[in-house]
């Protein structure tokens, strides 16, 4: 929300409408839910394109000397290890280490990266990386709004981005992102994405974000490409098996307990916020592992939702995060933490709890869907 409690608009706003859009609130910014039908939206990223406007996600620069040893001290990843053009998923904890945002950081130069924070954590994550800032020589910077993201996510993205750039695309590995210009507009493009498929995210000038997506629909008219609101992302990233903070990610939850474990870096230089709380809890999920991260395949056609209970032998076992119906599986499917006893995939008797009746599902192996490479 602005500071008047009003809805963000994205510099896309009166483009989403006039493609007809079902505008929603999401963290405060009136984004698009869907243009049309959700699933014919997610089976196009699946087997073609899709465009996104992710303007709404936090972009925070990180300038300085010491811009390196300030993010390998304020986050869980080794950041001073990534190399520039690269980039890195990694978290921030709480010193109890408990998770309080997931991030992409990017690597632009020597002294100069950009972290990329959920919509709904970005003003956290910026007050916490300003606060462990003190005593280093670096600068945080808000720039939220020096940037508009558009992803084009989907196995026809490569063709049509390279219609538009002269960027070396083929050289650009999955997490790398290099500066480029994309239909005349200067661009950081980099390989990365929620979807579970291939694809780019375009970051540029909220000036001239119009001017890029046109020249992308354009560009994919023959490809397939249509534009698509968060409802299908959240499908395809559910079954890409990829988490949403909120829901398999919080405060009281650390990346160990979260089976996320290998984005804590112990090994690198120095201290960091939360290493020690951390390191007991990488022991505790050695001795006696918590609950664990599954994915949960329908029997029935029924469609659980997040908090329900996951029941086996009349006990509660676990707890539903994410749910929904899989264009891509044609049945439905959650991510649940379960106890440890319950998490092997193929588990017998295990239920979820859906207003009262127990209906039957099937414990298997995230993700539930990996695209061909």
């Amino acid at each position: 929300m602005s500071s008047s409690g009003e809805l963000r608009h994205t510099a896309l706003d009166a483009l989403h409408r006039s493609l007809g859009a079902t505008m929603t609130d999401f963290a405060g910014w009136d984004m698009p839910l869907r243009y049309g039908s959700e699933r014919d939206e997610h089976n196009a990223v699946r087997t073609k394109a899709g465009l996104f406007d992710l303007s709404h996600m936090g972009e925070i620069t990180v300038t300085g000397p010491q811009a390196a040893a300030l993010l390998d001290y304020a986050l869980a990843g080794n950041i001073a290890g990534v190399k520039p053009g690269r980039a890195r998923y990694t978290m921030i904890c709480r010193a109890d280490g408990g998770i309080l945002d997931d991030l992409i950081v990017y690597r632009l130069a020597e002294t100069e990266y950009m972290v990329v924070a959920n919509a709904s954590n970005a003003q956290v994550v910026l007050d916490a990386l300003a606060e462990r800032s003190a005593g280093f020589d670096a600068e945080v910077r808000d720039d939220r709004d020096a940037y508009a993201l558009i992803a084009v996510q989907g196995p026809e993205s490569p063709g049509i981005l390279k219609s538009l750039t002269d960027a070396d695309l083929d050289g650009l590995k999955y997490y790398a992102g290099l500066p480029g210009t994309v239909a005349g507009v200067p661009a950081l493009i980099a390989r990365t994405g929620y979807t579970g498929e291939d694809g780019f995210e375009l970051f540029v000038k909220p000036e001239h974000a119009v001017e890029l997506w046109q020249a992308l629909t354009k560009a994919g008219e023959g490809a397939g490409l249509v534009p698509c609101g968060l409802s299908c992302r959240d499908t395809l990233r559910l079954e890409a098996g990829m988490p949403l903070y909120g829901h398999e990610l919080s405060t009281s939850l650390t990346p160990f307990d979260a089976g996320l474990g290998r984005v804590v870096k112990f090994e690198k230089e120095g201290d960091f916020v939360g290493r020690e709380a951390l390191r007991e809890a990488a022991a505790r999920a050695e001795r006696n592992p918590p609950r664990v991260l599954v994915g949960l395949v329908a029997e029935g056609r029924r469609v659980p939702r997040a908090g329900y209970a996951v029941v086996a032998g009349g006990e509660v076992i676990g707890e539903v995060t994410s749910g929904a119906p899989s264009p891509t599986l044609g049945k439905p499917i959650a991510m649940a933490y379960v106890d440890a006893a319950h998490a092997a995939p193929g588990t017998p008797g295990v239920a979820v709890d859906i207003r009262g009746s127990h209906e039957p599902y099937e414990v298997v192996a995230l993700p539930f869907y990996k695209r061909q490479k």
